[in-house]
C-alpha cells in the first residue's frame, strides 16, 4: 500500500530540514572544509545517497532558502508600493534583507558563525553569488509582466541582472546606504528614460 502523498511530503521536507541543520552546525562548529558529506549524512542518521537525492552538492547543503530568495525578489516587485518604481523597489528589498541578516546575526550566535563561515569560505562566497544570480531569469520576468513587455525583453533582463550584482556591491562596501542609493539611482535614470511608468 502507497504512503499518503502529504505524509511522503512532509516525511522528505523534514529530511531534507535535518541535514540542512545538520551540516551548518557541523560546519559553524568544526569548518566547512574540515566536514564531509559523510559527516552531515551520519549526523542526521541518513544514507549519503539520501542526502544526494536531497542537495546536489556540499555547498547546496549551506544554503537552504533558494526558493524563499527567488520568492521574495519577485514579490519586491509585484507587491511594491502604488507609485514606486521598480529600481526603488529592488534597492529597498536589498538594503532590507541586508539588514535583516545583520539583525540576526547580532541575536544569534549561529547566525553570526554562519555568516562569517560562509565569508571566510571562498568556495560558499562563491556558490552564495552564483545562487543569488540565478534568480535573474524569475526577477526578469517579474519585471516584464509588471510593465506588459515580452518574457525576454532585454531592458527587464538587464535591469535584473544589475539589480542583482548591485547587492554584492552594496554588501562590500564600507558605507552600504550610500552605496545602495548611488548604483540605483544610476539604474533609476536609465530606468525612467524607457519606462517611465515602471
Amino acid at each position: 500500500m502507497s504512503e499518503p502523498i502529504g505524509r511522503r511530503e512532509r516525511k522528505k521536507a523534514q529530511t531534507r530540514q535535518a541535514l540542512s541543520d545538520a551540516a551548518v552546525r557541523l560546519f559553524v562548529e568544526r569548518g566547512y572544509d574540515q566536514v564531509g558529506v559523510k559527516d552531515v549524512a551520519d549526523a542526521a542518521d541518513v544514507a549519503v545517497t539520501t542526502l544526494f537525492k536531497h542537495f546536489p552538492s556540499k555547498e547546496a547543503l549551506v544554503f537552504d532558502l533558494d526558493d524563499d530568495i527567488e520568492a521574495t525578489l519577485v514579490a519586491a516587485v509585484r507587491d511594491r508600493t502604488p507609485g514606486q518604481s521598480i529600481p526603488t523597489a529592488l534597492r529597498e528589498h536589498i538594503l532590507r534583507r541586508r539588514e535583516h541578516m545583520l539583525r540576526r546575526a547580532v541575536t544569534d550566535m549561529r547566525t553570526a558563525g554562519f555568516l562569517r563561515m560562509v565569508e571566510d569560505t571562498p568556495a560558499l562566497r562563491d556558490y552564495a553569488r552564483r545562487m543569488w544570480q540565478r534568480h535573474e531569469t524569475a526577477l526578469a520576468h517579474a519585471i516584464a509582466e509588471d510593465i506588459g513587455a515580452p518574457a525576454d525583453d532585454t531592458a527587464c533582463t538587464a535591469l535584473a541582472r544589475f539589480a542583482l550584482e548591485a547587492a554584492d556591491l552594496v554588501h562590500r562596501h564600507t558605507n552600504p546606504q550610500q552605496a545602495a542609493h548611488t548604483i540605483f539611482a544610476l539604474l533609476e535614470r536609465g530606468w525612467a528614460a524607457d519606462h517611465p511608468t515602471g
